[in-house]
């Protein structure tokens, strides 16, 4: 399985290619041919005739960002279906582990703690509560964090800012995250836990405490119900292209 947030890096990745290439006909051409599609078989994905794509491969007409959405679209449709090959060779070199990252977005405008713990569905389990502002977050996979990744991949958690929620799914106690963030030399501005119904570990309680680290169990009823009303924080304020329901699984 490839995740919504890997395929949406992918995504922007190539828009960003073709946009900023010097040719950005060339930059097509490129894309089309490392998703290994002929002329033909791109254009009855992105429902065009094959001569209208020749023409933006040749230069003679510029993509506009609604084309370009069709056109980095049908790439993802195509590789889809064939299992999505190119796309996980395009992971391997952008960020490792990518697997354990379920979801990852930077806020417009920054979000307090209670926002979050309102988005969440949340309560918050410690005495520490910041009014620290919360730029963006990430959604991980604990399970797969901890099969996957090193210690130092630790910090590719963080995005572009430490100023961020750490959000921990298929948690038991909570004791792992916290030994996580308690061991890392950069420390999240929340974390937040899903999946414990009963008790939370009192060291992960004891860690957030020690870290002065606002920790969170959410209460949402399942992962993906938790993703989709942080990404409903986002996407109306920041204009992210958002994806066919197709490629989001």
């Amino acid at each position: 399985m490839v995740s919504r947030y890997a395929i949406e890096v992918i995504a922007r990745r190539i828009a960003g290619d073709i946009v900023l290439a010097e040719n950005t006909a060339s930059a097509m051409r490129k894309w089309r041919e490392i998703f290994g599609l002929t002329q033909s078989e791109l254009a009855k994905l992105m429902g065009i005739s094959p001569s209208v794509l020749s023409d933006y491969e040749k230069g003679r007409r510029v993509p506009g960002a609604r084309f370009l959405k069709r056109f980095v679209e049908a790439l993802l449709r195509a590789d889809e279906a064939r299992g999505w090959p190119t796309v996980r060779n395009l992971l391997s070199n952008v960020v490792p582990r990518m697997d354990a990252v379920i979801d990852m977005h930077e806020f417009w405008n920054p979000i307090t703690v209670a926002q979050l713990v309102e988005l969440v569905e949340g309560i918050v389990l410690n005495t520490f509560v910041d009014n620290k502002p919360i730029y963006g977050y990430t959604v991980v996979d604990s399970i797969r964090a901890i099969e996957t990744m090193r210690g130092y991949e630790y910090w590719q958690l963080l995005g572009m800012t430490s100023e961020r929620a750490v959000i921990f799914t298929r948690v038991s106690k909570g004791r792992s995250p916290m030994v996580a963030v308690r061991v890392s030399p950069l420390k999240p501005a929340a974390i937040v836990i899903h999946g414990p119904r009963r008790t939370v570990d009192p060291l992960a309680l004891k860690i957030a405490e020690l870290e002065h680290i606002p920790f969170i169990l959410s209460l949402a009823a399942t992962v993906d119900e938790l993703v989709s009303k942080l990404r409903r924080a986002v996407e109306p304020r920041t204009g992210y292209v958002e994806l066919s329901t197709s490629l989001s699984s």
